[in-house]
């Protein structure tokens, strides 16, 4: 079952926070995107399985654009919206890998499973590779949830704090923060967590120290940095929990 959940969440995170454009985004309310978001995510999702499991793909990229419609047309918006929609995804991914737990044992990834013989292109790739992709996709997984996810989900909470914020560069501060979620969860993941220390330490010298003279500046960075670190400090969690599980 680990398998076929690690391999639906992949699918989910990749469509939802790589692929899935700002364009896509702001034009979400044409439910032609709404429907190309959601073939995107059955699309992911039938690969991730090894190319089976027809019908629960199907029901998944239903569900998903079911619950993004519903958050498009519904007036919440925020973080408490995004942390809610996520949410509802997440439990129909568990509901689909508990009821169908061999989806991914019955693909193309495993054992071939219906297909019968594996195609020429798959002969050519090393065994170990395969064996290790439920591995891959869980990391990949977790990175992208650490870095993109976060940084979603800290702009939708910051956003009413913003008043008085301080001004950079453009984007800076979303880079920022990206880039010290990436190598938190690499320092996580790697067994060196302290190293998350060097960072805050870093991060104080550089943007604290700036911002001390005032009071709301300085709450604002403090809170967002806490929230981030704290994002990804969960997320990495979760990562190592299934990372156990791995048959």
């Amino acid at each position: 079952m680990i398998e076929t959940l690690i391999a639906l969440l992949f699918a989910h995170i990749l469509a939802d926070f790589l692929l899935q454009t700002s364009w896509m985004v702001a034009q979400k309310r044409n439910p032609l995107v709404l429907l190309l978001h959601a073939t995107i995510v059955a699309a992911l999702s039938y690969g991730a399985l090894g190319f089976t499991g027809h019908w629960v793909v199907l029901a998944i990229a239903t569900s998903h654009l079911f619950f993004d419609a519903v958050k498009t047309y519904w007036p919440a918006n925020g973080w408490r919206a995004f942390l809610l929609d996520q949410a509802l995804h997440a439990a129909a991914i568990l509901i689909a890998a508990t009821q169908f737990p061999d989806l991914y044992s019955t693909g193309l990834w495993q054992d071939y499973g219906l297909l019968g013989a594996p195609p020429a292109w798959f002969a050519r790739i090393p065994e170990g590779w395969v064996a290790a992709l439920p591995l891959f996709m869980l990391l990949s997984a977790g990175l992208v949830l650490a870095t993109r996810a976060g940084g979603f989900f800290i702009g939708a909470f910051m956003t009413p704090l913003a008043v008085g914020a301080p001004e950079g560069l453009p984007k800076a501060g979303a880079i920022i923060g990206n880039l010290e979620r990436g190598l938190a969860f690499l320092f996580i993941l790697s067994g060196q967590p302290q190293n998350i220390g060097f960072l805050l330490a870093a991060k104080s010298v550089l943007r604290f120290s700036s911002a001390k003279e005032d009071r709301a500046v300085s709450e604002y960075v403090i809170i967002g940095t806490l929230l981030s670190f704290g994002w990804v400090i969960a997320v990495s969690v979760g990562v190592l929990a299934l990372r156990e599980l791995i048959t």
